[in-house]
């Protein structure tokens, strides 16, 4: 572990552990003092917090390769990596909508719309040292090294006070609001549950109830029986396409046996997962004569309750819908939170498994 110059956290991850000791040079750059004003306001009519995070306006936005700060460091180009190469890192995100310390509050708000620091963490994850490269032209060791650097903030993360919910994530393409192209994601973790994440687990609370069954188990169980919506699949690991997809292209990736969170995963499991979803994103790649744009999330159990619910997997949607034509949030999603897909989740499914190496 490492400090750059502003006091933020940086952690390199490689891919081998051949006991060669790596250059790690000091952050030689001159940054302000890092300051961070976030906060969170509750909504009372939909029962969900909002983050506010002014100071993320003046956040670096589609910089130059020349002026990328997520390439290494070189004479003349001192970025946020000090080392002039490296496999994986990780560090805080400069701009981040949450962090440890955001100071006080000048209110706390009203019995109906209170408010609190925005505490959490937010961590970008570099995926390699190649700006002009991707997550689906990783190698499996590579992949397998961004897995363990998730499963270990997993951990670590997930041990910090007030955290509820830890989420590795990645947006790929600008279409999906990305400001780096850089190959990297990120990692979030929240002081509460993601509003989706509760639905979720109040729908599998429930289907408990009824059946005393794991509602993802049924899921997972019901696609690969029909096996019309499946991409990819192997020992440990089925990629399918949900039958009611809200996204024109939507892939979840569940591992056979029910655990809780990345750190749960075998030695096996964790490399099945490395190549079954290096096949899922290079068919994906292959969908269009373009890199398709796509966020991909892994859902986890949350830190301190309702683990016995959960499922882990990962899922990914893009907005692209054809060639040359996007999926916009129109009124009925935005407005209402009613989703239209224009493509059937089946065909999505068949053209992938046509698109195998």
């Amino acid at each position: 572990m490492a400090r750059l110059a502003d006091g933020r956290q940086l952690i390199y991850y490689d891919d081998t552990s051949d006991g060669e000791s790596r250059p790690r040079p000091a952050d030689s750059r001159q940054l302000p003092t890092l300051t961070v004003g976030s906060e969170l306001r509750y909504d009372p009519i939909v029962d969900e917090w909002v983050a506010l995070a002014a100071h993320r306006q003046d956040r670096t936005h589609l910089p130059d390769v020349a002026e990328c700060p997520l390439c290494p460091s070189r004479d003349g180009a001192l970025t946020e990596i000090p080392a002039g190469d490296y496999d994986v890192v990780v560090f805080d995100n400069r701009f981040p909508s949450l962090a440890a310390d955001v100071g006080e509050l000048t209110s706390a708000g009203d019995d109906l719309v209170p408010r609190q620091p925005g505490i959490g963490h937010c961590e970008v994850v570099c995926f390699t040292s190649d700006h002009n490269g991707s997550f689906a032209q990783l190698t499996p060791q590579r992949a397998r090294t961004v897995l363990e650097a998730w499963a270990d903030r997993t951990i670590e993360l997930g041990l910090q006070p007030g955290i509820e919910q830890v989420v590795p994530f990645e947006n790929r393409g600008v279409e999906v609001g990305v400001t780096l192209q850089h190959p990297h994601g990120q990692i979030y973790a929240f002081p509460f549950a993601s509003p989706r994440t509760h639905r979720m687990l109040a729908a599998a609370r429930s289907h408990r109830k009824r059946t005393w069954r794991n509602l993802f188990a049924d899921v997972l169980a019901t696609e690969r029986k029909a096996g019309t919506r499946i991409v990819a699949e192997n020992e440990h690991w089925t990629a399918f396409v949900p039958a009611a997809a809200r996204w024109p292209v939507e892939v979840h990736v569940y591992p056979h046996r029910q655990v809780p969170d990345l750190p749960a995963l075998s030695d096996a499991e964790r490399d099945a997962f490395c190549h079954i979803y290096l096949d899922v994103l290079r068919r994906l790649d292959r969908l269009y004569d373009k890199p398709l744009p796509y966020i991909a999330a892994w859902q986890q159990a949350m830190v301190n309750v309702d683990r016995d619910l959960s499922y882990l997997r990962l899922e990914l949607f893009s907005i692209r819908r054809a060639e040359d034509k996007l999926k916009y949030l129109a009124a009925s999603e935005s407005a209402l939170g009613v989703f239209i897909n224009d493509v059937m989740p089946e065909d999505v499914a068949r053209r992938l498994r046509d698109l195998s190496d």
